[in-house]
């Protein structure tokens, strides 16, 4: 499979941290977050390439990266300049999918997270479930799940929907952005964003796509760590003890 890695944000609540440089090349206890990603990721020996969906302006940062990465990466510049004219998520994803004509499964992954869990085991549950698949994680504040894409489950981890954003949540179960697509749902991308699937957020395209084909959601057996705002980066710097659980 591909791994694909969104990283065409520009990470405006950072600022002045990441207003000129990528905030997944940030450091964390002497390694990039992409990097603490990659390397997990890489231990499964399921990825045969990695693909990193920069923008125009932070572009040379990740090809520099890439560069000196023992990993097959491929570089995509999505053109954009600003927050302002970023193409979101979704088109980001099928912009990568054209460029290098991607015709594969799928890993998609936001390039800007910090985890304490091995994303091995995700895989795994995608290939054992032979769909697409995403991951979930039970939020009890009731006005966080406002800001989530919120999933509502069946039998069997079945995602029977799920809404970004909701203004009536229907389940205290939150999607972050990790996602498994089958060779056939990469494909479907070009055809929810047609459809009128929302761009933005990644999650807008498992909402779609859950509404035609069986999605199912593993629950996430970690934690995910925000780096949204310079105190909650320094905090992580200070606290973070890696990938502990691997599961």
């Amino acid at each position: 499979m591909k791994c694909l890695v969104l990283a065409a944000g520009y990470a405006t609540r950072l600022y002045p941290l990441t207003e000129n440089f990528p905030k997944p090349l940030l450091d964390i206890k002497g390694k990039t977050i992409l990097d603490w990603l990659l390397d997990d990721i890489d231990s499964s020996g399921l990825v045969d390439e990695y693909i990193v969906v920069s923008n125009h302006r932070f572009i040379g940062f990740f090809e520099d990266w890439a560069a000196k990465c023992r990993f097959k990466v491929s570089v995509v510049d999505d053109g954009t300049s600003s927050n302002e004219t970023r193409l979101g998520a979704v088109k980001d994803i099928q912009f990568a999918i054209d460029s290098l004509g991607l015709d594969d499964d799928l890993l998609v992954i936001a390039g800007d997270n910090v985890l304490d869990f091995s994303l091995c085991g995700f895989m795994r549950y995608a290939l054992e479930k032979g769909s697409s698949c995403i991951m979930r994680y039970y939020e009890a504040d009731g006005k966080r799940l406002h800001k989530c894409g919120v999933v509502e489950l069946g039998e069997d981890d079945l995602v029977l929907s799920m809404e970004e954003k909701p203004a009536c949540p229907k389940s205290h179960w939150c999607c972050p952005p990790f996602y498994y697509y089958t060779r056939e749902d990469s494909a479907r991308v070009k055809d929810g964003i047609a459809a009128g699937c929302g761009t933005d957020a990644p999650g807008s395209y498992i909402a779609w796509l859950s509404s035609v084909v069986p999605v199912h959601a593993m629950e996430m057996p970690g934690r995910r760590f925000d780096v949204g705002n310079l105190e909650g980066y320094r905090k992580i710097c200070e606290e973070y003890e890696g990938i502990v659980n691997r599961v």
